[in-house]
């Protein structure tokens, strides 16, 4: 008996040192990969509100979580390379912002989870096969253009009522770009305008393109959202202050650093919803099983600085309709 016991002790003692040491090993710290088309500078905001996002829910970086970032600074050829950093950094998630970083990460990887943060139309441009079921390792959140950039449009023609040729600004390598160009050239008719498309796939094309923009003197410019004209933004609104050119863009954060009006998705509001994905697909859930969602909050931006600047009067029945005004 006394054997027994002993024996019964014996066992008890080692699952207790089992216990022990399976408390005494440090947990693995999720590791999260953020990529985006745009730069480190144009990043900033948005990624601050990611981190945000994830501290709300008990991510702290650093502490229980680690976000590795890689920019591509509007050159989509360098997503080859920057993926492969990240797979070979073993991250549980990939964040990625901006269409065709999203691209570029599902064809790097099928196996690891890829969050997208700001994809206008997910659907078709192939990247889920639909909102509600996504199918593969894609999920995350559109900006739903569809009807956005007609608005972004509508807005632009109000505030220069007598513009007749608007110039449209977008990158074709961006698959949802050639899309919205489209609902912009079917809105046209309606507001008697015609529509001048102009193309820049990288960097290196801007200033030619300004040059052939300007031969054309349109009277208004639209520029289609993607990274690479956020990143050199300060060259466009060089452009356009030159020129005199009203020009509406996708996101607050153009009107911020100096550019007329935006008209879009709230990016903070995007961001910040964007962790409750990482939060889901760490503790287990799969990407094919979560929705994408659609945006929830527009914002109409307009800037009077920069309407000075180019000697504009804003119509004050547009001005009213402003979620923020810039003085």
């Amino acid at each position: 008996m006394k054997k027994k016991i002993t024996v019964l002790a014996l066992c008890a003692m080692l699952l207790a040192l089992c216990s022990f040491a399976e408390a005494q090993q440090p947990k693995k710290v999720p590791r999260i990969g953020y990529l985006s088309y745009g730069s480190v500078e144009i990043e900033k905001s948005s990624l601050a509100a990611l981190q945000q996002g994830l501290r709300e829910l008990g991510y702290v970086e650093g502490k229980n979580i680690v976000i590795e970032g890689r920019y591509a600074e509007g050159r989509s050829e360098r997503f080859p390379e920057l993926l492969a950093e990240l797979i070979g950094l073993k991250v549980d998630v990939l964040v990625v912002a901006g269409d065709p970083a999203a691209h570029a990460a599902k064809k790097a990887t099928s196996t690891i989870p890829i969050v997208i943060v700001t994809s206008p139309d997910p659907v078709g441009t192939g990247l889920i096969a639909s909102l509600a079921h996504p199918g593969g390792n894609v999920t995350g959140l559109s900006d739903f253009h569809g009807g956005v950039v007609t608005k972004r449009f509508e807005l632009l023609k109000d505030v220069v009522p007598s513009a007749s040729r608007v110039a449209v600004l977008l990158n074709p390598a961006n698959r949802s770009n050639p899309l919205q160009l489209k609902d912009i050239q079917a809105a046209a008719p309606a507001f008697r305008v015609t529509i001048i498309s102009f193309e820049v796939k990288g960097p290196d094309d801007i200033d030619n393109t300004f040059t052939t923009i300007g031969k054309e003197r349109p009277e208004a410019l639209l520029v289609v959202g993607d990274r690479l004209f956020a990143t050199h933004q300060k060259r466009i609104f060089e452009f356009v202050n030159k020129r005199r050119l009203p020009a509406i863009y996708s996101q607050r954060g153009y009107v911020d650093a100096g550019g007329l009006m935006s008209y879009g998705t709230n990016f903070a509001d995007q961001y910040r919803r964007t962790a409750t994905y990482v939060d889901k697909i760490l503790k287990g859930a799969k990407p094919a099983d979560l929705p994408v969602e659609q945006p929830t909050k527009f914002e109409f931006v307009v800037n009077l600085k920069a309407a000075k600047q180019i000697g504009l009067t804003i119509p004050p029945n547009v001005l009213v309709r402003a979620d923020k005004v810039i003085k």
